[in-house]
């Protein structure tokens, strides 16, 4: 488990720009979190420490337990996203929203928001 947000967002950038199809590198992540470089190569090494992600020429991938591990938090973020957008929410302020909350949100929480959208 991570101990911080940024690296739960750090493994979440990872994983979306991995599903476009793209090779994934440094700068692309730090593009996506609009961080600098030096913050990603920090990043990384965590990553790479706690066995989330490794590295083969240059490029960034996911270690089974980090993809699983992002596509968790994703998740969150999407159905988070979807049920402040079906509240009214604006896609902008729901996206930032749902950002912060993928984090804090208990799983009991989670559980009933993620019955309520497949309900309705």
């Amino acid at each position: 488990m991570i101990d911080n947000e940024s690296g739960e967002d750090y493994l979440e950038a990872i994983l979306r720009l991995s599903q476009s199809g793209q090779d994934v590198h440094s700068v692309n992540v730090a593009r996506e979190l609009g961080v600098s470089k030096p913050a990603v190569t920090k990043a990384m090494r965590l990553l790479v420490q706690k066995g989330y992600i490794e590295f083969q020429d240059k490029h960034i991938l996911l270690t089974e337990s980090g993809r699983a591990y992002a596509a968790e938090v994703y998740e969150k973020h999407r159905f988070l996203t979807e049920f402040l957008m079906r509240l009214g929410v604006g896609k902008e302020c729901a996206e930032a929203d749902a950002c912060r909350m993928e984090h804090l949100i208990s799983e009991e929480t989670y559980a009933a928001v993620k019955k309520f959208m497949e309900e309705n």
